[in-house]
């Protein structure tokens, strides 16, 4: 790989982050690139023993670090976002051959994760409370305190923002963090972070980066100085997040599944269309949360769309991202592809017609198109996560309306008409997180409250500056008086 100063895998072995390096309790494990097989580096894997002295480390240091002056705080996360410009290329890296993207994707990411880092430089900055009335002699007044601990569970599909957008804020609201990347990308969602705050002038002691599994993720959950914990990741593990959480009388931001729909419209311009729903559907190999999992088309436009997305499936390059120019790379394990498999099989079986794709070799899938697909098409009424189009067509609006609405989740939607106001109104009858006019379902930015319904999540949980704060802070009322109150007693 390129220059190798900043991020060093000699440095990892049998290692975990604890606020310095030191042996982890459950051992190490490898870093392994899906595209090949090749083994990266190995990195430690904690066990509830580490997450138990990190969470006590991260106590002792989060109040010196909330009681920093602001400006001290937000020249950290200033650093840290210049730090990873400089080091770009070599993040990169980590992302294609770690993370299974394409070079685009790893870039578009590095861009994310810098406006997350700079939006959060500017949150210690933000008035902090408000003077409120009272009817006794007194000054009343909120303000907003920092939590404490917050834990952090990432997934592995956009390891490094979606790590990001919860740890840069609560470390910029005077919080301390334990952050759990996924074990399979622990370096681009988990040392990358580490080493970005270490070198900025981060206090020792206020970040762990623990990369582990289920045993690690429940004693985080559970540990009682941890008093929010901010979880992406799927729907069945968000349950159990929630119901630990909610036993230990904790916060819990959950932002899950999702099987987004996006409409096309009969007026729509369709060489756009078929453009945004291939994106939609098959950007970073469809693992992303708001992939556009279900194509509904209207019957005036629906077999020459299906035709148009057939072929542009067939011609967009799949392959070792790191190796070419490819569009696709490979899906993150053998598991995840075969999940992807069976959903596509077994809605060929149950009557759909594969009009693209539906082959692999090694974790390579071929972008899929499914054309004819019912509502009870397993591919259609599950989340694939994987590079799969299933397409639907309707006639009405009404029909529309309610497709889109038939579904346990309601992250994202995405709606393609010439007329914008037609596209609002329908979107008024899907209940969804996000709504995107003219665009496909994949859009995020560090200033927006981003969040789902349903079981797609708690709403909107951080994202922007308002949410940030109501995330990562507890309100706290406080009253001041000139003398000591009288009572009768």
């Amino acid at each position: 790989m390129a220059d190798q100063a900043f991020l060093d895998p000699s440095a990892w072995t049998g290692q975990v982050f604890l606020g310095g390096w030191s042996e982890a309790a459950g051992g190490d494990a490898a870093v392994v690139e899906p595209a090949t097989g090749a083994q990266l580096a190995r990195i430690g894997s904690a066990a509830a023993a580490d997450v138990a002295r990190a969470s006590a480390l991260a106590a002792a240091a989060q109040p010196a670090w909330a009681a920093a002056p602001y400006h001290e705080r937000a020249a950290v996360l200033r650093r840290a976002a210049a730090l990873l410009d400089e080091h770009r290329a070599e993040v990169e890296q980590w992302l294609v051959r770690e993370g299974g993207k394409v070079p685009g994707a790893a870039a578009f990411e590095i861009g994310l994760v810098l406006g997350e880092l700079h939006e959060a430089a500017a949150l210690p900055s933000r008035p902090y409370g408000e003077l409120i009335p009272s009817g006794e002699p007194r000054l009343s007044f909120s303000r907003r305190v920092p939590v404490g601990v917050v834990g952090v569970i990432a997934p592995f599909n956009f390891p490094l923002i979606l790590a990001s957008r919860s740890v840069a804020p609560a470390l910029a609201l005077g919080n301390a963090v334990i952050l759990k990347p996924d074990p399979r990308t622990a370096v681009c969602g988990g040392v990358v972070l580490a080493r970005l705050f270490e070198e900025a002038g981060l206090p020792e002691g206020v970040l762990h980066v623990l990369p582990g599994g289920v045993e690690a993720g429940e004693a985080l959950v559970t540990d009682p100085n941890v008093r929010v914990i901010s979880f992406t990741g799927s729907t069945a593990a968000g349950r159990r997040v929630g119901v630990l959480a909610a036993e230990h009388f904790k916060r819990a931001h959950l932002e899950l599944g999702g099987n987004s729909a996006l409409i096309v419209l009969d007026d729509a311009d369709l060489d756009r269309a078929v453009s945004a729903g291939a994106w939609g559907s098959f950007l970073h190999q469809g693992q992303i949360c708001m992939t556009t999992g279900r194509h509904l088309v209207h019957e005036a436009v629906y077999d020459d769309y299906v035709a148009a997305l057939a072929e542009k499936a067939n011609h967009l390059p799949v392959g070792d991202p790191a190796s070419g120019t490819v569009a696709l790379g490979p899906l993150i394990d053998a598991r995840q592809r075969d999940k992807v498999h069976g959903l596509v099989t077994a809605s060929v079986e149950a009557g759909a017609r594969l009009a693209a794709g539906g082959t692999y070799e090694d974790l390579f899938y071929r972008p899929t198109v499914l054309a004819e697909v019912t509502p009870d098409a397993p591919a259609y009424a599950q989340e694939v996560f994987g590079p799969v189009a299933p397409v639907t067509r309707f006639s009405t609006l009404d029909q529309a309306a309610k497709l889109a609405a038939d579904t346990e989740y309601g992250l994202s939607l995405g709606i393609l008409t010439r007329d914008v106001m037609r596209g609002l109104e329908l979107a008024d009858r899907i209940p969804t997180g996000l709504v995107h006019i003219n665009d496909q379902t994949v859009n995020d930015e560090a200033t927006v409250p981003f969040g789902g319904l349903a079981a797609s999540g708690t709403g909107a949980r951080f994202g922007g500056a308002a949410a940030n704060v109501e995330a990562f802070t507890e309100t706290r009322w406080v009253t001041v008086r000139a003398e000591i109150a009288p009572y009768p007693f």
